[in-house]
């Protein structure tokens, strides 16, 4: 491990049942802290694309739902006797 050094730090018992429940298997809680606090909140992403850039986005979403569907029903229908 090196020079690593260790903090201790206090938690509620809900704080750390929380954190307790994102621990990964074969994860430190300190390798847990690490990936949550790297996360990104979806509000760090609010007015990084233009409405349009959304609408454009919404679209091509609605449009891949639709041929997977379609696809889906395809692939139901050849499997139907």
């Amino acid at each position: 491990m090196g020079d690593t050094e260790y903090r201790n730090i206090r938690l509620t018992e809900d704080a750390y049942q929380r954190l307790k429940s994102r621990k990964q298997e074969g994860e430190s809680f300190s390798d847990t802290v690490e990936r949550i606090a790297g996360e990104r909140s979806l509000l760090d992403l609010a007015g990084i694309i233009s409405d349009e850039e959304a609408e454009v986005m919404r679209e091509a979403i609605r449009e891949r739902n639709e041929r997977s569907r379609d696809e889906l029903d395809r692939l139901t229908d050849r499997m139907d006797p």
